[in-house]
């Protein structure tokens, strides 16, 4: 009898690495799926497909999900400027991607049967399993939370599988855990779950503010209907701008911040993670945001912005609220063209000018400088704005009230 496929969502880490034998062992014919969303270079890529085949896998497969992250993440999370809790740039959001491939590798492969290497203690297994029920009828094996069952110590379990198996995997990150993309990096373990100060070798994509010299450098970035398209005067897509920002701000020791709130599964969570480029994207759309838009629009987009990214961090990106929103901040990026010039020193980023065609603004009006309407119409105006509450004061007084 011919074995079952089963398609695994591959990094080359120590927990799917793991997973390959174990699932051999179970009887499967295993495939290996890694979805390059970034962050890695092509002798890594290269290194994760020799790994899974030095492990036994049937084959492997390699997709480059790069530019569908940025069209499918990035510009809505732009277009929406806001962060999970005020706080973390869902740089989680590369799953979604590497859950549909999976599913798409299946339903090539005409199996019924997908893995992943998530823990049962994490998020990710959410966010695994709500995309896989949500785009089939899928099987989801789970060979880390299968061993979660009847093993304390999962890590070195797992190692000394492998060992037994004669595979030797690279356990660099002894004490952290770190994923990386197009977006930035995540690192959690060590000094950071026990909540203490994180050592600065936590850090992979960013310098240290603190040691670095006391320069500045101007950057200039371009945006047509919301989107990036020029960095410093060039023409650029969106994927390379990324890369050379993730650099350049990086440098410069931007993007670096702590994310410590809600996890999907009801614990405190707390995460290093480096965005460096993406903090630069929204500092700059912001800005130019701010004087395109409308005050209503300036004030009722972060309230569906916020939703954006709580479903897209609490596992619901397939939800089609998701898409019902982005349509949404689509349709508020349509005067959102223009230039914003970054001012960037040692951890220090703002945005310092901005040009655009569609700014609103009255020419012949300046802030506490100069209007064109009357004394009287001012103190008319903050009579009829300030109603409400004069009436209040006076109806509490008549009734006594100091």
């Amino acid at each position: 009898m011919s074995k079952e496929k089963v398609v695994l969502a591959f990094s080359g880490g120590l927990d799917t690495s793991f997973c390959v034998p174990y699932l051999i062992d179970q009887g499967f014919e295993v495939h290996t799926l890694f979805v390059n969303t970034g962050g890695v270079s092509t002798k890594t890529v290269e290194e994760i497909e020799q790994t899974a085949l030095k492990l036994g896998v049937e084959k492997h497969w390699t997709i480059d999900g790069q530019q569908e992250l940025w069209d499918t993440i990035v510009k809505p999370l732009v277009w929406g400027s806001s962060l999970y809790q005020d706080q973390y740039p869902v740089l989680c959001a590369d799953r979604y991607l590497i859950a549909k491939e999976a599913v798409q590798l299946c339903k090539k492969l005409k199996t019924n049967y997908i893995a992943h290497g998530c823990t049962g203690m994490g998020n990710d297994q959410v966010r695994f399993d709500l995309s896989i029920k949500a785009l089939s009828d899928l099987t989801i094996v789970s060979p880390i939370r299968d061993i979660q069952k009847d093993v304390t110590d999962v890590r070195q379990y797992e190692i000394d599988y492998l060992s037994k198996k004669g595979h030797q995997v690279s356990t660099v990150h002894k004490s952290y855990s770190v994923n990386e993309n197009l977006l930035g990096v995540t690192v959690s373990g060590g000094a950071i779950d026990k909540w203490q100060t994180p050592e600065d070798n936590t850090y992979i994509i960013t310098k240290n503010p603190s040691e670095l010299n006391n320069k500045s450098e101007m950057i200039t970035l371009g945006f047509e209907q919301g989107e990036l398209t020029k960095l410093n005067g060039e023409i650029v897509d969106g994927v390379k701008a990324m890369q050379q920002l993730n650099s350049l701000l990086g440098s410069y020791g931007i993007g670096r911040g702590i994310y410590t709130g809600d996890t999907i599964i009801g614990l405190k969570g707390r995460i290093v993670f480096e965005a460096p480029a993406l903090t630069g994207l929204l500092t700059a759309h912001k800005a130019l945001e701010e004087v395109v838009l409308t005050q209503q629009q300036n004030h009722f987009k972060p309230t569906i912005a916020k939703k954006w990214v709580d479903l897209v961090y609490q596992g619901f990106y397939f939800d089609p609220l998701t898409t019902n929103i982005e349509v949404f901040l689509q349709s508020s990026q349509q005067n959102v063209t223009g230039t914003v010039e970054l001012k960037v020193s040692s951890g220090h980023l703002e945005a310092v000018a901005v040009s655009s065609s569609h700014m609103i603004i009255n020419k012949d009006v300046e802030y506490a400088q100069k209007a064109d309407w009357g004394i009287e119409e001012a103190a008319g105006f903050i009579k009829l704005f300030g109603q409400s509450t004069a009436t209040w004061s006076s109806v509490q007084q008549g009734n006594g009230g100091s």
